[in-house]
């Protein structure tokens, strides 16, 4: 499974649900560029931009259809005027 991670918390979630061989995605806001560079996490990729509007996650969803196809992609929902 792949995980699409958009906040903090969910990153976090993500982390802690995903298995050995499972990647996980997250917005740019979702993790600092230098703790993304120490968190050592191997199937860690982060997009160098936010994920907080409906074009965004669908960009990212379709990135990471071409790293990972036919593969099931789980994305953390938000509650709407999330700031």
């Amino acid at each position: 499974m792949i995980f699409l991670a958009i906040t903090s918390a969910g990153l976090v979630s993500a982390l802690r649900a995903a298995k050995s061989d499972d990647a996980v995605w997250c917005g740019a806001d979702a993790i600092t560029e230098a703790d993304y560079l120490q968190a050592g996490h191997p199937n860690l990729s982060r997009f160098v931009y936010s994920i907080d509007d409906p074009d965004s996650v669908s960009d990212a969803v379709g990135t990471i259809e071409e790293h990972h196809p036919g593969q099931t992609i789980w994305v953390e929902a938000v509650p709407s005027g999330r700031d």
